[in-house]
């Protein structure tokens, strides 16, 4: 085509992150503390029980907790404060299923300053990893200034999106951080770190005549904010993944969330039970997210382990997104692994799996498990645009790959199916067209390293 940007430079942001050098990139999902916050617990209530209202302020009184957030739809529960000699007491509660430890997750970086450097050229840019799935050749072209998804609703689990972002639909969203973001009053899911805006425009930045153009062009973006300045714990993410699910639930359907992003991981396991024989909070949440109709795509991770130790990314029930190299926007390999100048060799050569990003070994991981862009990722950022790497911003051409092949009515019924189709499409693109993909795909495994099949937006 005609419109055809490589290298697109647009800004520049200052923070730490998965970087050669330490110098261009924002972070990634981030791993989890072993640790637990001292005396802060998740309260799940077995089926049946009363509503969490009352079964809540029961244990007030009878256990002397101090509840903090309340669960009514992804899971009945509450996350509170515990004395730790009544945690035994409470576990033996009837109507308690578990009680587990609310873990501390690693915060994505603050925003830095962004320097902003101005487009090579007068138009609106298309990013080389939108460019690498095909964006431009999707039926909204991406790229071409016209594109737009539309009667489909993707919400983004981070730390909010930058409501006043011109390049981003930002249809609402909820604050789930405890109150301590630092942003404006009323409007706690506007980004004050930068991680989800980024995540945000890679799903969706609109297809206009500035800055960068998404997967899903103008797609309803919205944002959960669950990540403050000392990051998210488990609280905060139930406490998104709950809002999501009300969405499928109340009498509104024009803010029913297809399609969920989390870019944010912990060290864990799929138990096959969804999360009630491992006491796995999260675990629960999701499964009955999914039920209610919602489609996750999430981070593998930045470790260069197995997503068998990473949540939610071991879930069955979600795509498990991991990250492959490009630096020019097209398959073929050969192009010198250079982002912004620096050299990013460290990462992987072109058209190959970044060392940094997770995979699956495991035959049943291996089928929720898919690959797309995820170093040298041009997107949104607070007041601008930015370079960034990770499984965190692999994980969103995903989610915005979810929400085209739902907008095209290519992907229909639940979850799992929409899944199945992704995965399908991708393997059988792949397969038929050997030279598209990456050495560490099925076609060029890399040991027992599973990476998956790269996506094409080109299907939808």
């Amino acid at each position: 085509m005609s419109y055809r940007a490589f290298g697109c430079k647009v800004a520049l942001v200052i923070g730490g992150g998965v970087s050669a050098t330490g110098g261009v990139a924002a972070s990634q999902a981030a791993s989890v503390s072993p640790t637990s916050n001292e005396g802060e617990y998740i309260v799940v209530f077995k089926d049946g029980t009363e509503g969490p209202d009352g079964a809540a302020a029961r244990h007030s009184q009878k256990y002397g907790v101090e509840r903090e957030h309340l669960y009514r739809h992804a899971l009945k529960g509450y996350s509170a404060k515990v004395p730790r000699n009544k945690i035994s007491a409470l576990e033996a509660d009837p109507a308690v299923l578990f009680v587990a430890p609310n873990i501390a997750f690693t915060a994505p970086p603050p925003r830095g300053t962004i320097r902003c450097e101005g487009l090579t050229t007068p138009e609106q840019c298309l990013p080389d990893g939108i460019n690498r799935v095909d964006g431009d050749l999707s039926s909204t072209r991406s790229g071409d200034g016209r594109g737009s998804v539309s009667g489909v609703n993707v919400a983004v689990i981070d730390s909010g999106i930058d409501i006043d972002h011109a390049d981003l639909n930002v249809a609402g969203g909820a604050d789930c951080s405890d109150g301590k973001r630092g942003v404006r009053p009323g409007l706690g899911y506007d980004d004050a770190l930068g991680h989800g805006t980024f995540v945000a425009g890679v799903v969706g930045a609109r297809d206009n005549a500035i800055g960068v153009v998404g997967v899903a062009p103008d797609v309803r973006l919205w944002a959960v904010g669950v990540a403050a300045k000392k990051g998210p714990t488990l609280k905060n993410i139930l406490c998104g993944v709950d809002w999501v699910t009300s969405t499928r639930m109340d009498s509104d359907p024009t803010n029913d969330v297809a399609v969920a992003n989390i870019s944010i991981g912990a060290g864990g396991r799929d138990d096959g039970a969804c999360g009630a024989s491992a006491k796995d909070a999260l675990h629960v949440a999701i499964c009955r997210s999914v039920a209610a109709g919602v489609t996750y795509a999430v981070s593998a991770g930045n470790d260069g382990v197995d997503i068998a130790r990473q949540i939610p990314a071991a879930y069955d029930e979600v795509l498990a997104v991991t990250a492959m190299a490009d630096f020019n926007g097209v398959p073929g390999g050969g192009e010198p692994a250079e982002c912004w100048g620096e050299d990013f060799s460290a990462f992987a050569a072109d058209d190959e799996a970044a060392t940094f990003s997770n995979f699956a070994t495991l035959p049943e991981d291996r089928q929720h498990t898919i690959a797309a862009p995820g170093v040298c990722i041009d997107s949104t950022v607070p007041g601008g645009y930015s370079v960034a790497d990770g499984t965190s911003f692999s994980s969103p051409h995903v989610a915005g790959m979810a929400a085209l092949c739902i907008a095209t009515k290519k992907c229909s019924g639940s979850p799992a199916q929409i899944m199945e189709t992704l995965i399908t499409d991708a393997a059988t693109y792949n397969n038929a067209n050997s030279t598209y993909g990456f050495v560490g795909d099925p076609l060029r495994p890399v040991g027992s390293q599973y990476f998956g099949y790269l996506v094409r937006a080109a299907q939808y």
